[in-house]
């Protein structure tokens, strides 16, 4: 039987609402049927070999949350999930959507129901902007929460819609980070610069790992080959307005990094300069250090008016 085919209604609704997207529709939706009731960990297994960005389970029970929330947190790529109802979450890669009672001009979700609709959402939203405030056209009516249990909500990582009276909207793009640290400030809180260094990481990964590795050897001028496609690819990002123009966002060997390495195996450092610190031959070691600004998006606007 064709997989299509074995989707139920809903779960097609499911679908439609990921394609919804924001200012523009996702890339690609992928649907994985899934195979056993107990768990999820066939699907994991699947999804750790796919590229993807967002993951929405609409079907899930409120008892897999919390193991879902384990190996989301764990998948080492660029990868976010939207989970209903995740109190502990704590993590960047976790969005944790809580509005309850959602009805729009087609139908009535639960927030399970909804969070494709919340992960096509993020997925459709250019990582110029933020998903703050981002209306929600469908979208009737919902569960509202005061002034103070929204401000409450949001600094609970919790991602939750606002009715200002005229639109629906997405009242703050945040994930369920809440602790933070020196390493993951409050920055990673933010669904958008969260996405732009996720994005970054991945893409030059993928550069090196389908242009470089394995495929030049290990001379400095090479390194200065991959150093210059790397810059360029920042240089990009500028233009973008992903990254701050008014900061040196630069990419270069790491020095200090490459003296250890060459101490480590024996060469000795003490008298060597810099330059020749960078050219010296760190066998199939490649040690790289970089600094960036990832712009923000206006979320917050004061205006003081003296009449």
């Amino acid at each position: 039987m064709d997989q299509i085919t074995q989707l139920t209604d809903k779960q097609k609704e499911y679908i439609e609402l990921a394609f919804k997207g924001y200012i523009k529709p996702p890339k690609k939706v992928i649907v994985i049927l899934r195979e056993s009731e107990e768990g999820y960990s066939q699907e994991q297994t699947i999804l750790e070999g796919l590229r993807w960005d967002y993951l929405a389970i609409p079907e899930i029970e409120a008892a897999d949350v919390p193991a879902m929330v384990t190996w989301a947190s764990g998948v080492d790529k660029g990868s976010k999930i939207v989970l209903p109802n995740a109190p502990t979450a704590d993590s960047e890669k976790i969005i944790n959507f809580t509005t309850t009672g959602i009805e729009t001009i087609t139908g009535e979700y639960t927030t399970t129901e909804y969070t494709s609709r919340i992960a096509g959402l993020l997925a459709g939203t250019p990582l110029n902007i933020s998903a703050t405030f981002a209306h929600l056209k469908e979208v009737t009516s919902f569960g509202k929460l005061s002034k103070p249990e929204m401000d409450e909500a949001i600094s609970n990582g919790q991602f939750i819609l606002y009715d200002d009276g005229e639109k629906i909207k997405v009242a703050r793009a945040v994930n369920s980070l809440t602790t933070t640290t020196e390493d993951k400030g409050e920055s990673f809180k933010k669904i958008k610069i969260v996405d732009a260094m996720h994005m970054i990481k991945d893409d030059i990964k993928k550069t090196c790992e389908d242009s470089y590795i394995g495929k030049y050897s290990n001379s400095y001028d090479n390194k200065c080959v991959l150093i210059t496609a790397i810059q360029a690819y920042l240089d990009q990002l500028v233009l973008d307005g992903i990254l701050d123009t008014d900061f040196k966002n630069v990419v270069e060997i790491d020095v200090e990094q490459q003296r250890t390495y060459l101490k480590s195996i024996g060469v000795d450092v003490e008298n060597m300069k810099e330059p020749d610190v960078k050219k010296a031959n760190t066998r199939d070691k490649v040690f790289l250090k970089s600094q960036i600004k990832i712009l923000d998006a206006i979320e917050d606007i004061r205006l003081n008016v003296a009449v």
